[in-house]
């Protein structure tokens, strides 16, 4: 499994403020989605997440977000590798992902960029 890169997640409760904080910070624009009534901006390396505080305690569980080239090689390494996949694959609007409890009890988000096809 190729991994790409990783981003930090951040809950916050003003979404607007943090952007334009992390805009500056990394000179990046935020792309910005809704997902199970979250609202999400991606800035760089940073995955900003404002909404529900139910929804929020279950994302703060996820230690970090990792690219990958594909979500497929990942699922099979990663349960090759003792790993229990808690969700996915499931397609995303900027690709596909998965979430992976570790034997160590870690919990990651695993994304790729390829449509669900």
């Amino acid at each position: 499994m190729e991994i790409l890169g990783t981003t930090l997640r951040i809950c916050v409760d003003d979404l607007e403020s943090a952007i334009v904080f992390y805009e500056r910070v990394t000179g990046g624009r935020a792309l910005r989605f809704d997902r199970g009534g979250v609202s999400v901006a991606a800035v760089g390396a940073f995955l900003l997440m404002s909404g529900p505080k139910a929804e929020l305690e279950v994302l703060r569980k996820v230690a970090a977000t990792v690219a990958v080239v594909d979500v497929d090689e990942a699922h099979a390494t990663l349960t090759g590798a003792g790993a229990h996949i808690i969700a996915g694959p499931v397609a995303t609007p900027v690709g596909r992902n998965l979430i992976a409890l570790h034997p160590d009890g870690s919990v990651f988000e695993y994304v790729d960029r390829k449509s669900a096809s």
